[in-house]
């Protein structure tokens, strides 16, 4: 296992630092498949006779292992380096498209559950925080910009995997023998285009620096510091938790809405003169994922320029208005349906793209990737509480005999909600206390020295 050593991957002088952000894209892409599931929901729901509640669930344990994956392997995958992250990755991605290829053509739903949500699941986890500490070690001018070109990679991931999926359920057919084969396409194909990042990945040499750039130089930025915090020492902070409540509530409004895309503007307009028809659904899907992917790079750049909290600011504050814009005009307009649920998908990506530089500011880099790591929990809570609350709430009120706009009413008022509630905790944030500052370099490595003690002896008898 030499090769995915870190030793074997300290950059040489004269290395790009450009070509970091296309190695992690080669595996956010690829990760990203799973914010294209909502393809899968109803000929899933078709062949194996299931609910959209369990039609979601290989989703929601994808989303659950994710955050759990990540936390408990956030430390491992800063002492083995992105190498390794990122080969695990793909091993495990892979393997869980294979599995849940086997599940459907057995036409066993656990094992699709099993396949795409728990092994699958650990690859979303390792893979999706693999490059983020690296990324900034490589871009500490510029953090905000660096993960958010990575992690635009993940919400962009559907852009290419809804079509894509699409297409290949119409030429294999969407019957259980065509999901397993396009499950064992999938599979193969990203184990390929995963190996690009894991070949691609380097780390810089100990004390490199941006030519120019000298750390403290954004010191004067408000919650940013020079100084570091430890993992174990970061989940003892306020400033830890009150961030856990503005992601976790930030993901809950947004991935409700992705999981369930496609069914949704179907259901939202089909009463209307101008229902949408299943290949329109799809190009729904793909627009949210653009504006998932943009928002990703945007808002996170914007970022490095207004501020970590400011930004927040308008993704909680403007994303609830929203929602409360959908929840008054209902099916009236297609057009601006279609707008604020993109608007408020980009919020959901931006937000994820933020939360690393976030961190940063607040955390310093000592381990910035393993706080990630624990923090993306909050993505566990929420990637089964969004599709929880708008799956259910659907199918309640479909077997009430509601139809259109009304299926969706009461979730979408607990997401501007929830939204509110994010609002609130992002205001709270203040500079962590230096109590819970690592001890500079400089005095972990060199111990005091001793006192000196006078000698005894008069000089005459030494």
């Amino acid at each position: 296992m030499g090769f995915l050593d870190r030793s074997r991957i300290i950059a040489g002088a004269g290395w790009n630092r450009w070509l970091i952000p296309p190695a992690a894209l080669a595996i956010h892409f690829s990760i990203g498949q799973a914010y294209a599931w909502s393809v899968f929901k109803i000929p899933l729901e078709d062949s194996l006779d299931i609910s959209g509640t369990a039609s979601a669930l290989p989703f929601q344990i994808g989303i659950l292992v994710l955050g759990l994956s990540a936390a408990f392997g956030g430390t491992l995958v800063e002492r083995k380096g992105p190498r390794w992250a990122m080969f695990v990755s793909l091993v495990a991605f892979s393997t869980g498209f294979l599995v849940a290829a086997l599940g459907v053509a057995t036409r066993n739903y656990w094992l699709v559950v099993l396949g795409y949500g728990g092994i699958g699941g650990v690859g979303l986890g390792i893979g999706y925080i693999a490059p983020v500490s690296t990324l900034m070690k490589w871009f500490p001018d510029r953090p905000g910009m660096a993960t958010g070109t990575a992690i635009m990679g993940f919400g962009g991931g559907a852009l290419i995997a809804s079509p894509w999926s699409t297409e290949m359920l119409k030429a294999f057919g969407s019957d259980t023998s065509g999901i397993a084969k396009t499950f064992l396409v999938h599979g193969l194909a990203y184990a390929a285009f995963m190996s690009l990042g894991v070949v691609l990945v380097r780390v810089p040499p100990e004390g490199w620096r941006p030519a120019g750039w000298t750390p403290g130089d954004d010191a004067g930025k408000p919650l940013v510091t020079t100084a570091n915090v430890s993992a174990k020492n970061a989940v003892r902070t306020p400033q830890f938790w009150l961030l856990w409540i503005v992601l976790c509530m930030n993901v809950t409004a947004g991935i409700g809405i992705l999981e369930k895309a496609a069914p949704m503007i179907q259901d939202f307009f089909q009463d209307t003169a101008s229902p949408v028809s299943a290949s329109a659904a799809t190009g729904f899907v793909a627009l949210l994922s653009l504006a998932n992917m943009a928002g990703r790079f945007v808002w996170s750049s914007v970022s490095d320029v207004v501020g970590r909290k400011n930004i927040y600011r308008l993704y909680l504050g403007a994303g609830a208005l929203l929602y409360l814009t959908i929840m008054l005009e209902k099916d009236s307009s297609t057009a601006l349906f279609v707008a604020s649920t993109m608007v408020i998908l980009s919020f959901y990506g931006g937000g994820f793209a933020t939360v690393p530089a976030y961190l940063k500011d607040l955390f310093g880099t000592y381990q910035v990737g393993a706080i990630h790591g624990r923090l993306l929990t909050a993505w566990s809570v929420a990637g089964v509480a969004g599709p929880l609350i708008v799956d259910s709430i659907a199918d309640s009120a479909h077997e009430s005999g509601d139809t259109g706009p009304a299926l969706y009413t009461f979730s979408f008022t607990l997401m501007m909600g929830l939204l509110v509630i994010g609002f609130i905790a992002n205001e709270l944030v203040r500079p962590v206390n230096p109590k819970f500052h690592e001890p500079e370099p400089a005095a972990r490595a060199e111990p005091a020295p001793p006192e000196e003690t006078p000698d005894p002896l008069p000089a005459e008898r030494r």
